[in-house]
C-alpha cells in the first residue's frame, strides 16, 4: 500500500497545514555527501539553522565531517568540498551529538528533504543514536515550491537562489544552501499569510501533478485513475525518461472534477 502524500490534500487543505507550519520553528538542514545512497554513501558537510517568521535567522551550525571514504572528482567538482578538507575534519561521532537537540526539535525543512533525512538517520545510526521525525514534523520546501511556483521551469535551488537573488555563497555548500531554503521558505510563507486565499488557490491549482498523487487524490490504483482521468477528458502529459517516465495533470483538473463527481 502507497504511503499518502501531503501534495495528495486538496488546494483549500494545503493553504490550512502549510499556515499552520508557517508559524513555528523551522530547523532547516543541507547535507553535502559523497553520493546518492544514504545506505553507503556519507555526509562530508552538513549545517543546521533554526529560525521563525517572527524573529528571523535564530542558530546556525555548519560543521565538515570526515567521512572516512573518498569523495569522487566528480563531488568534488559539485561541491567544491576536497578531500583533504574532510581528511582535517570530526568525524561524525563528534559532530553530530551536538546537532541532535537542535534536529530534534521545530519542523525538519529542507530542499528535497527525502535527500538530506535518511543521510542523517544512517549517520546517527552508524554512531548508535536513533533519529526519527514524523512526517508531520517535516516540511520540503521543494513540494512548497512546486506548488507556489508552478510557473518557473525550475525548482532546483540554484535556480531559486538565482530566481530570487539570494545573496547566499556558492551553491551546493551546506551554509549557503540551508540559509537559501529558509530565505525560500521564508519568502514563500510570507506570502501565504498576505496574499488572498482565491488568488493563492489559482496558484495551487496550475501545480502539475503525477499520476500517483491524482490517483491517491481520486481513491484510485494509478491504472485505474489513469483510465478514469480519460474517460472525463482529462489529459496528461509524460515528462521524464526510461522509468523516470511518468503522466503528469493539472491540479485544478482534477479537484475540479472531484467537485463534479461530487455534487
Amino acid at each position: 500500500m502507497p504511503t499518502f502524500s501531503l501534495t495528495a490534500l486538496r488546494s483549500p487543505e494545503l493553504l490550512q497545514h502549510y499556515r499552520q507550519v508557517s508559524s513555528q520553528v523551522l530547523t532547516v538542514v543541507d547535507v553535502e555527501t559523497t553520493g546518492s545512497f544514504s545506505w553507503r554513501d556519507r555526509v562530508t558537510e552538513v549545517s543546521v539553522l533554526q529560525a521563525t517568521l517572527r524573529d528571523g535567522i535564530l542558530d546556525q551550525q555548519t560543521s565538515l565531517l570526515n567521512p572516512d571514504a573518498v569523495i569522487p572528482p566528480k563531488i568534488v567538482a559539485f561541491t567544491g568540498i576536497t578531500q583533504a578538507m574532510v581528511d582535517a575534519a570530526p568525524t561524525a561521532d563528534e559532530v553530530l551529538p551536538n546537532l541532535y537537540s537542535m534536529l530534534s526539535t521545530g519542523i525538519l525543512t529542507a530542499h528535497n528533504i527525502g535527500f538530506d533525512y535518511p543521510f542523517l538517520q544512517s549517520e546517527f545510526a552508524r554512531i548508535e543514536m536513533p533519529f526519527d521525525r514524523s512526517v508531520d514534523e517535516q516540511l520540503c520546501t521543494v513540494e512548497l515550491s512546486r506548488l507556489m511556483l508552478a510557473h518557473l521551469p525550475s525548482r532546483s535551488l540554484p535556480k531559486l537562489v538565482e530566481h530570487f537573488q539570494f545573496d547566499v555563497g556558492r551553491s551546493h555548500r551546506a551554509a549557503a544552501d540551508t540559509r537559501a531554503c529558509w530565505l525560500l521558505a521564508e519568502r514563500l510563507f510570507t506570502e501565504l499569510l498576505n496574499e488572498a486565499d482565491e488568488s493563492l488557490l489559482r496558484r495551487f491549482r496550475q501545480q502539475p501533478i503525477p499520476l500517483k498523487i491524482a490517483a491517491q487524490m481520486l481513491g484510485l490504483s494509478s491504472r485505474k485513475a489513469s483510465r478514469y482521468l480519460e474517460q472525463h477528458g482529462i489529459h496528461g502529459r509524460k515528462v521524464g525518461r526510461g522509468r523516470s517516465q511518468t503522466w503528469m495533470y493539472r491540479r485544478g483538473e482534477v479537484e475540479q472534477l472531484l467537485e463534479d463527481c461530487a455534487t
